[in-house]
């Protein structure tokens, strides 16, 4: 039997080592990446290579840290919260610009609300680049708690999703049936 790791984010000088953990969901599996207090890149359903550098959550002792996050999405998921209130940072994946503009906005939509890619590109500074918000929602390194799924087109299709379609219809289904807010 293996001993739980301790959880912990040292500090090395000039950067922070993450850590990256492997929680279970409806979506399967999800690689929840962490540096110091902040989410900073989810991978739903990684595949076998990538799942391999995540720690399984069960081989964890607890943080408080630790527990909240997990805790928050676990109670997402089960439609019993709809503000995550985690933090996330998105300086780890390099985004920059017109991305970071594009990932600040989707994060903005409340939950069991869609906004369109346009209106996205309108708030994000670029009317005329709706076709690049998919294409920068499609790249989303913290899908779930920035809610790109929440991004549909002018006449309700869906547009596409970073974990597939299937998976962003179940969100979207999720949140128009959830009742109950902590």
């Amino acid at each position: 039997m293996q001993q739980a790791q301790r959880f912990s984010l040292p500090d090395h000088g000039d950067g922070v080592v993450p850590v990256r953990i492997l929680m279970p969901s409806p979506l399967g599996a999800l690689g929840v990446e962490l540096r110091l207090a902040a989410v900073t890149r989810v991978v739903i359903d990684p595949a076998d290579a990538e799942r391999s550098t995540f720690t399984p959550l069960h081989e964890l002792r607890g943080s408080e840290l630790l527990d909240e996050v997990c805790g928050r999405l676990s109670e997402y998921f089960a439609g019993a919260r709809r503000k995550l209130d985690v933090d996330f940072n998105l300086g780890p994946c390099g985004c920059t610009g017109f991305a970071r503009r594009v990932l600040k906005e989707a994060a903005k939509i409340p939950y069991g609300r869609t906004r369109t890619f346009e209106s996205i590109a309108d708030l994000a500074g670029r009317p005329e680049a709706h076709l690049q918000v998919l294409s920068v929602l499609l790249a989303n390194p913290i899908p779930i708690v920035i809610a790109c799924h929440r991004v549909v087109g002018n006449d309700g299709a869906l547009g596409g999703y970073v974990a597939g379609l299937e998976r962003k219809r179940w969100l979207l289904a999720l949140e128009s049936s959830a009742r109950v807010e902590l």
